[in-house]
């Protein structure tokens, strides 16, 4: 396998995770099958690319071929550190040309290609991190406005649940407005599933017709909270609020109740450890570090690649990304 066939099968980074993932299924890959994978690619790259380096491990270890290769892969906890030292240590270019090919190897270009998309994945990591962590704020501060919905009672006033009810739908819609292009087709966030399941999942808690089932009451769109399927702004209906508060207050107040704990509860879970976004966070955060600490090793072997160029929303969140580390590269 030449660097053209690692490049077409995927040089898949969510696969130097680890042990976890951020999608739900639970047969999802963890990242436990990445040394497999990764040692095959290394064994078939090596007939083409690495020959001379096999013959050094051979020498240092009394072993042979892709063994050798397997039992330093093998012998360690990690899938990645081993590969640094073949590749930093062992590598078989010090010097790339003006071209920033390693002519080394069998497919310069395949292998340029491939480091273009690593060099562009790095940058797209940074802005989805930055990104991710701007939503799990946001849906904080989603959580912190269900919650004070809980105040409401018998003897809270239509006007006082009204107000209640339109600060939500304000913070709710602050939501929206900011994640909604990025989360629509083509957008930053738009291949990412922790955060096309949030938005999913929050939607859905509002638009429940059981809360309130209990006392009469089908959900909040019966008090005139609804989601708009076009805009995905939420709205509330003060004319059909105030009529199933005068109709039926106790029913009212229970529905709202129940609303205010189950989206403040499917708000926190989203955001809570081992789940969805610090799940994605905690996968991205992997993969930018090792290719923080790498990449300069990953050029020299498989060429520089096109420096990324990336779009303005990309730009300006890798500019996010860059202030929350305090870094400028």
């Amino acid at each position: 396998m030449d660097a053209r066939s690692i490049l077409e099968t995927g040089f898949d980074f969510y696969r130097l995770q680890g042990r976890r993932d951020d999608r739900s299924s639970p047969s999802a890959a963890a990242g436990s099958d990445f040394l497999a994978q990764l040692q095959e690619r290394l064994a078939d790259f090596k007939a083409q690319a690495f020959g001379s380096l096999i013959a050094q491990l051979t020498d240092k270890t009394g072993r042979h071929g892709i063994d050798d290769l397997g039992a330093l892969l093998g012998d360690t906890g990690s899938a990645i550190n081993p590969v640094l030292e073949l590749l930093a240590g062992n590598s078989l270019t010090s010097a790339l040309p003006v071209s920033g090919r390693n002519h080394s190897l069998a497919d310069p270009e395949s292998a340029y290609a491939m480091m273009s998309e690593i060099n562009r994945r790095d940058v797209t990591y940074k802005a989805e991190f930055a990104e991710m962590t701007e939503m799990a704020a946001y849906v904080t501060d989603m959580q912190q406005a269900a919650g004070k919905l809980a105040v409401i009672d018998g003897n809270s006033s239509a006007a006082e649940i009204r107000q209640l009810l339109d600060g939500f739908v304000a913070t709710y819609n602050g939501w929206i407005d900011r994640f909604d292009e990025a989360l629509a087709s083509g957008g930053l966030l738009a291949g990412t599933h922790a955060a096309t399941v949030s938005q999913w999942e929050l939607e859905k808690s509002v638009e429940s017709i059981f809360n309130g089932a209990g006392s009469g009451v089908r959900g909040m769109g019966a008090l005139g909270l609804t989601i708009d399927p076009v805009s995905n702004m939420a709205s509330l209906d003060p004319a059909r609020l105030d009529a199933l508060l005068a109709g039926n207050a106790q029913g009212a107040v229970a529905a709202i109740r129940e609303f205010s704990a189950n989206f403040a509860r499917s708000a926190e879970l989203l955001n809570s450890a081992g789940n969805f976004i610090p799940n994605r966070m905690d996968n991205l955060s992997r993969v930018i570090d090792y290719l923080d600490s790498n990449k300069g090793d990953l050029q020299r072997e498989f060429g520089l690649g096109d420096v990324a160029r990336p779009g303005s929303d990309v730009a300006r969140a890798l500019a996010a990304y860059q202030a929350m580390r305090g870094s400028t590269t």
